[in-house]
C-alpha cells in the first residue's frame, strides 16, 4: 500500500506544470479571511498607479455667462507588488503521511487517495498563512528571508504616511488615544471614533480594522452599558453603536498587537498581485537524495488606494 503512493520526481513535476495557475492561486485563496475584508487586485506586476480624483465644480441657477475653472485633480499612490521566491524542501513520503493522517483526503469525497498535485497544494496553501501574517506588520526588508520582509504592510505604510505628514490630524485622517483601551472605555472609544469622521466617509458602509481583542472589550462594555436596553438582545455587536450599521467591526487576528485601527471602505484596501504572467512559476526540483525542493515565485504587495479623510482614517491606541 505504501508503494502505491510514493510518486517519481517526474510525476511532481508534471502536476507542478500542469496544476501551475491553481498553486500560484492558493496563497491567496489561503489569506481569503482577511482578504475578503479587502479588494485584490490580479495583474499587478512591481507597481501600478492608483489614482483618487478630486475636483470643485458644482451647479448653480442657470447663467450662460458663468464659467469657473474645475481644478482636476489625481492623486496618485503606487501600489508595488514585490518579487518574492520560496524554495521549500520536502520528503515525499513523510508528505503523503501527513496528508493521510490528517484526514485531508476525506470528507466531500472529491479525493480518495493522495495525490502529487495534493502534496504540492498542501505545501503552496500553508504558504499563506505567513502572507496573512504580514498584511499588516510587513516591513520591506530586501535582504531579508521571510514573508514579512518581502512588502510593506497597511501598518508599516500607515507609519510612513504618519512620518511625512499625510496622514495627521490637521488632515483629518488621523486621530490618537493614548489611555490603554478596557472594557470600561472601549464603547466610548468607538463612538468617539464614529463621530470624528467626515461626513462623506461616515455615510458609506464602512469596516473599523481592528483587533479581536478591541472588539471583546467593546462587546463586554456594551453589557455593562447598554443590558437593560429591550433591543440589546444580543451579546456580540457587529457594528458601532449610533452607525445605523454602517461601521463594521472587522476583527482580523493579524491585527493583534497592532498600534493602529484603520476606518475605511473595502474597495479602498487593496491587495495586489499578479496571475497573469509568465514570470511567476512553480517548479520541483531534486538537488539532494530522497529530498524534493518546491521552488516558487510570485508577486504580493499592499496599499490604500487614497488616504483622503472622505474614505479612510487611521487611529493609533495604546499597546
Amino acid at each position: 500500500m505504501a508503494g502505491k503512493f510514493s510518486f517519481t520526481l517526474q510525476e511532481y513535476q508534471e502536476a507542478a506544470v500542469k496544476y501551475r495557475p491553481d498553486l500560484l492561486m492558493l496563497p491567496i485563496i489561503g489569506i481569503g479571511d482577511t482578504l475578503q475584508f479587502m479588494t485584490g487586485r490580479p495583474g499587478i506586476r512591481y507597481k501600478e498607479r492608483v489614482g483618487n480624483l478630486t475636483g470643485d465644480a458644482q451647479f448653480a441657477p442657470y447663467n450662460p455667462q458663468r464659467a469657473v475653472d474645475y481644478n482636476l485633480g489625481i492623486e496618485f499612490r503606487d501600489l508595488e507588488t514585490y518579487f518574492g521566491s520560496v524554495v521549500a524542501n520536502f520528503e515525499p513520503n513523510s508528505a503523503i503521511s501527513t496528508l493521510l493522517g490528517t484526514g485531508a483526503t476525506k470528507g466531500d469525497g472529491q479525493m480518495t487517495t493522495p495525490t502529487a498535485r495534493h502534496v504540492l497544494a498542501r505545501i503552496a496553501k500553508n504558504l499563506s498563512e505567513h502572507l496573512n501574517d504580514a498584511v499588516w506588520n510587513g516591513r520591506r526588508n530586501a535582504a531579508g528571508n521571510t514573508t514579512a520582509d518581502l512588502f510593506d504592510g497597511f501598518d508599516t505604510i500607515t507609519e510612513k504616511e504618519i512620518a511625512a505628514g499625510t496622514i495627521a490630524a490637521e488632515e483629518g485622517n488621523y486621530m490618537k488615544f493614548d489611555d490603554a483601551i478596557t472594557a470600561a472605555n472601549a464603547v466610548d472609544i468607538a463612538k468617539e471614533i464614529l463621530f470624528s469622521l467626515d461626513p462623506r466617509l461616515r455615510a458609506q458602509d464602512l469596516y473599523l480594522y481592528c483587533s479581536q481583542d478591541f472588539v471583546d472589550k467593546y462587546n463586554e462594555g456594551y453589557l455593562l452599558t447598554h443590558g437593560g436596553i429591550p433591543y440589546n438582545t444580543q451579546y456580540g455587536q457587529g457594528a458601532v453603536e449610533g452607525s445605523n450599521g454602517k461601521l463594521k467591526f472587522c476583527p482580523l487576528y493579524n491585527k493583534a498587537g497592532s498600534k493602529f485601527m484603520h476606518v475605511s471602505t473595502k474597495s479602498n484596501m487593496l491587495v495586489g498581485y499578479d496571475q497573469m504572467g509568465d514570470v511567476e512559476n512553480v517548479l520541483i526540483k531534486e538537488f539532494a537524495p530522497f529530498i524534493l525542493s518546491y521552488i516558487a515565485t510570485m508577486f504580493f504587495g499592499v496599499q490604500f488606494e487614497t488616504i483622503d479623510k472622505r474614505r479612510f482614517k487611521t487611529i493609533e491606541i495604546a499597546v
